[in-house]
């Protein structure tokens, strides 16, 4: 899968990053702000791997909606799943931090399953759905 990362604590994004390459995939670029993640739509990203609090503010869920409507599957990453409340519509849920490599690669091999309509994925520890339609 092509991911993009959007984060604006760099450390935790290159840890990231190195991550999504260890498992495989393609990390396609680390976008700081919702400007940054913009630009970053229509560069072939299957998966976008979006904080909430970036370096413009709390701009996490613009930048969701954004992605999501360009095609883009969206999983939140966050420290605060309750600054999201019921859910963006058309993402798909949210992982809550901290981060690590088995949770990063169930949370990528559920983005993929759901991307290709397999039925009933299992839904991984840590991951929390949203009730809208994005799966």
């Amino acid at each position: 899968m092509n991911i993009l990362i959007v984060e604006d604590e760099m450390l935790v994004a290159a840890d990231l990053e190195a991550t999504i390459e260890e498992l495989g995939h393609t990390p396609i670029g680390i976008a700081a702000d919702l400007e940054t993640a913009v630009q970053f739509a229509c560069d072939g990203v299957d998966l976008a791997l979006v904080d909430l609090n970036l370096r413009d503010g709390e701009t996490g869920p613009a930048v969701g909606r954004h992605l999501a409507a360009a095609g883009i599957t969206v999983i939140f990453v966050t420290g605060n799943p309750r600054a999201i409340g019921l859910g963006i519509p058309s993402t798909l849920g949210i992982y809550i931090k901290p981060l690590n490599r088995a949770g990063v690669g169930s949370i990528i091999e559920y983005a993929a399953a759901a991307r290709r309509k397999d039925p009933a994925p299992r839904v991984p520890s840590g991951l929390h759905l949203f009730e809208n339609d994005a799966a």
